[in-house]
């Protein structure tokens, strides 16, 4: 079966495409981003992400397509993360 090709637009103002089942975190690193983490099994948070609207988990979660032509990524932040 094909996987489906998406385009993401990311908070930097940058486009990249992926494949429907892509992990987020090297897609991100290919647009010049770095989604947090810290457990990478979905317990803590620190990876979410808002794609178009809705908050992901980035370390358990792959890229799904949508009806849309493109999915919208926004990263969210936590002080408790920043340095």
């Amino acid at each position: 079966m094909k996987k489906t090709k998406i385009k993401i637009r990311w908070p930097n103002n940058s486009e990249t495409h992926a494949l429907e089942g892509d992990d987020w975190f090297s897609t991100a690193q290919k647009a010049g981003l770095k989604i947090p983490s810290g457990c990478l099994t979905g317990s803590c948070g620190a990876c979410e992400i808002d794609v178009n609207g809705k908050t992901v988990r980035a370390c358990v979660s792959d890229i799904k397509s949508n009806k849309k032509c493109f999915l919208n990524v926004s990263l969210t932040t936590d002080p408790f993360w920043e340095n």
